[in-house]
């Protein structure tokens, strides 16, 4: 008996092993015919690489001052040079280095963000759509109420109560978009309760803790993910944006928000100051989105279907 029950769990996982080996290889043939999703992957992998290895490709300190070489264009202009390639601001920073150390803070933003949110909002979510009745009335009442507020506005007002921290809009962007994946998962837990596997689980007496967590979860990753891309996204953009407004990191740590508003005051003279940050905000969201579209091509069966 033990040794056909290891023939069994031997098997099982080599079954585990084949789907998981042809689903991604389906995914790769797929990411080949997408030239989008290819366009999107690129980008993403770029942004990461810069923020992994942002010392090394650095040519300087981002907090280095030098008055002497302050608001030198691009090295393609006329009174440019290779010693600063994309230039430097009014304190004669080099706006390569703090463009790299820039993306560090974007991604700590958006990750985190993400994290929380999705946490938060995942167990929310199951909670509202497993029980139904009165939890899922009130909870989805309060969510209602919070989606209702206008979303900059509520994380402006909040932003300029706690003060300017890494960790404040890192907490600020996680709970005030956890409704947003609660809503997500409520749905799909209330399409998914209603399928025939669950109601044979629950028809032969399984608790609704294994219900949830062995047939329910993983048939939310799809949409998940996909929504994650998209909202990791979204922080990064909002995240810029309260850096302008003066409401993200201090105005010591280098970001794209931070270097936004700093060159406004330069754009008819030295337009580069806020050209090139503006520039890595747009690649980055690009690609994020595009890397979103072919998570959501790949993981929805009915888009596939609907596709061919």
């Amino acid at each position: 008996m033990a040794s056909e029950e290891r023939t069994q769990a031997a098997d099982s996982l080599l079954d585990v092993e084949r789907t998981f080996k042809d689903r991604l290889a389906y995914a790769g043939r797929f990411l080949w015919r997408d030239r989008s999703g290819i366009i999107g992957l690129i980008l993403f992998l770029v942004v990461v690489v810069a923020a992994v290895f942002a010392p090394q490709f650095s040519p300087y300190d981002p907090l280095e001052q030098n008055l002497r070489d302050n608001k030198m264009p691009p090295a393609w202009s006329a009174e440019g040079g290779w010693d600063h390639p994309l230039g430097t601001d009014n304190l004669g920073r080099d706006t390569l280095s703090r463009i790299l150390y820039g993306t560090r803070v974007s991604l700590t933003v958006g990750f985190f963000g993400v994290l929380i949110a999705g946490t938060l909002g995942v167990v929310i979510g199951a909670i509202a759509g497993y029980a139904g009745g009165r939890v899922d009335a009130v909870i989805m009442g309060f969510i209602n109420l919070v989606l209702s507020l206008p979303y900059l506005l509520f994380v402006v007002f909040i932003a300029s109560i706690l003060g300017r921290s890494l960790i404040n809009v890192i907490l600020i962007f996680g709970i005030t978009d956890s409704p947003i994946f609660a809503r997500v998962t409520r749905g799909e837990v209330l399409r998914i309760r209603e399928s025939g596997y669950v109601e044979s689980a629950i028809s032969v007496g399984a608790r609704w803790g294994r219900i949830l967590f062995d047939h329910i979860m993983p048939n939310l990753m799809g949409p998940l993910i996909t929504l994650a891309t998209f909202e990791m996204s979204r922080m990064i953009f909002y995240e810029a944006g309260l850096g302008f407004l003066g409401l993200s990191v201090p105005p010591t740590v280098p970001s794209w928000g931070n270097m936004l508003a700093n060159g406004r005051k330069y754009l008819t003279s030295s337009p580069w100051i806020a050209t090139f940050p503006g520039l890595a905000i747009m690649f980055t969201s690009l690609g994020m989105n595009l890397l979103g579209d072919w998570l959501r091509d790949v993981l929805d069966p009915r888009l596939r279907r609907s596709r061919k």
